[in-house]
């Protein structure tokens, strides 16, 4: 059974840009996010319950859901966010262990950015997390997003806070820099990690 490397922290902390460094290196990446949005695509029964729930102004003329939209809907609204999550986390749960016991190799990492929130500590051996100032998750998310000032802070302010997650970590990636900082942060990560699955 491969070492299971839960790799979790705050929205615009860096997690995609780790993930796809990791990857570079040759590790298995099975993350959370890729997952639900296989999940909710047309025809698939997550859609049609987050649409039941919801309404049919989730989804798009294309039939698409309409991320966004919801997104915006969910994090005005905490009780909305909780049905949305009783939705998804459980499918994205299954899928995750079902992909998890076809691999065959030394280590792999699960990237799942509500790790906590989503109560699945369970899902891993050790938690990576990458962390960085919040000054500078407002600064990505405003850029990245477009979201207005209210939008971010109801965002930030829906996960665990930075303490609580640093709390749990067996190891930590700082994202404040560059990403050449990043990658040699990376590449010994990777070392440790082959070694330790290796035990």
């Amino acid at each position: 059974m491969a070492l299971k490397i839960g790799l979790t922290g705050g929205i615009a902390s860096g997690k995609s840009t780790v993930a796809n460094l990791f990857g570079e290196l040759g590790v298995t990446v099975l993350d959370a996010d890729v997952i639900a949005r296989q999940l909710v695509e047309p025809g698939q029964s997550a859609l049609a319950e987050i649409v039941k729930v919801f309404g049919p102004t989730v989804v798009k003329q294309t039939g698409y859901l309409d991320r966004t939209r919801l997104r915006r809907q969910i994090f005005a609204n905490p009780t909305q966010r909780r049905k949305l999550e009783a939705i998804l986390h459980p499918q994205v749960r299954a899928t995750m262990e079902a992909k998890v016991a076809r691999l065959s190799v030394a280590y792999c990492l699960l990237c799942i950015p509500l790790l906590l929130e989503a109560k699945q500590l369970d899902l891993v051996d050790s938690v990576l997390v990458v962390d960085c100032k919040v000054d500078l998750q407002r600064e990505r998310l405003g850029a990245r997003d477009g979201f207005t000032s209210v939008e971010i802070e109801q965002i930030i302010g829906a996960q665990v806070d930075q303490k609580t997650r640093l709390a749990i970590a067996n190891d930590v990636i700082y994202n404040n820099s560059n990403i050449d900082r990043l990658r040699e942060r990376v590449l010994a990560l990777h070392l440790e990690f082959s070694a330790r699955a290796l035990k």
